[in-house]
């Protein structure tokens, strides 16, 4: 993960965890998590941030 232009980029999970939701449940809003290891054109069609 990485803060980028203030937002939370979640680059990579190799794990069975998914951060997001967890991120979201700890008062963070949607449009500041970037789920960027989807290209930025399938972000559009998810609940968060496109970048």
């Amino acid at each position: 993960m990485d803060i980028i232009n203030d937002q939370i980029w979640i680059q990579y999970n190799g794990t069975e965890v998914d951060f997001a939701p967890i991120i979201v449940a700890l008062g963070v809003p949607k449009q500041d998590i970037v789920l960027a290891f989807h290209s930025p054109y399938k972000r559009q069609f998810t609940e968060y941030a496109v970048s």
